[in-house]
């Protein structure tokens, strides 16, 4: 504790000087603190790499309507005895736009049309689209081989490949 001196006429006091300490964080603390986050969210943003994983998501929703579709059309031919008609015979599910799956009925010119998995939402409600395919198609793709197996596939993926399933 630190005295201070009084001088008076008659004595000398020693009156005790208190200290006045402020509380809180000063400027330099408040900076560092910031720049810590700062550099962990950079790492974090880095080590999660959204662009990948959005990605990785969107092959993900084409695997379900590659599956969704094909699906659809086993049933049917369960339902009917074949496979829609409409499906072209070929052996190349990339082949634009023969074999790529309309979205919009009645105006398929070219494409192929499977509005029967369509029709009173029997087999699907509607012909799901690629998610980042911008076309009046649908993105996806279908064809049947000689021996009336039946490949949908996703040629717009981005993981690099075809996503394609075959029954």
């Amino acid at each position: 504790m630190l005295y201070s001196y009084k001088l008076s006429k008659k004595k000398i006091k020693m009156l005790p000087q208190v200290q006045i300490r402020q509380k809180g964080f000063t400027l330099i603390e408040i900076l560092l603190v910031i720049a810590l986050i700062a550099i962990l969210a950079g790492i974090v943003i880095f080590a999660i790499n959204i662009p990948k994983q959005l990605a990785a998501a969107r092959d993900t929703q084409r695997r379900s309507d590659v599956n969704s579709l094909l699906n659809a059309v086993y049933q049917y031919s369960i339902d009917n005895g074949s496979i829609p008609a409409s499906i072209n015979h070929s052996d190349n599910c990339g082949a634009y736009p023969a074999n790529e799956i309309c979205r919009v009925k009645n105006n398929c010119s070219g494409v192929t049309e499977l509005s029967v998995l369509t029709d009173d939402q029997k087999y699907l409600v509607d012909i799901p689209a690629d998610p980042s395919y911008t076309g009046y198609g649908s993105g996806y793709f279908v064809y049947a081989n000689t021996n009336n197996r039946v490949t949908v596939c996703a040629p717009y993926a981005e993981s690099g490949t075809t996503i394609s399933v075959t029954r």
